[in-house]
């Protein structure tokens, strides 16, 4: 086994099908179904109240957005444990996220309009 690198230049972004206004490009699977992935969001990027069935950390590489009644900014890092509900998320400028999840992502489901 050796060391791999992924250079920003050959990381390539994908949107989203769920959500238009974000993209995300995985940088590794650490378990089966699980990812490490950075994740763009487009100001204005609404995610609504969801769970995974797996633990998820994230770091805030850049920009401003607000998971549930938090504010979060660059720097800052949080934790969720699978099965918790959390969000919504907003995002508040353009941000990029650092996101490790153990496992599946689950499905999203939308509040009714």
């Amino acid at each position: 086994m050796t060391q791999t690198f992924q250079d920003l230049s050959a990381q390539t972004y994908t949107e989203l099908t769920a959500f238009p206004e974000a993209s995300w490009a995985v940088l590794a699977e650490p378990v089966p179904q699980g990812s490490i992935h950075r994740l763009h969001l487009k100001p204005g990027t609404w995610i609504p109240v969801h769970t995974h069935p797996a633990d998820e950390y994230v770091f805030v590489i850049s920009g401003r957005i607000k998971t549930g009644d938090r504010i979060c900014e660059a720097g800052c890092f949080w934790f969720t444990p699978e099965g918790t509900s959390q969000g919504p998320h907003e995002a508040l400028t353009a941000v990029e996220l650092i996101t490790i999840r153990l496992g599946t992502m689950g499905e999203f489901e939308h509040p009714e309009s």
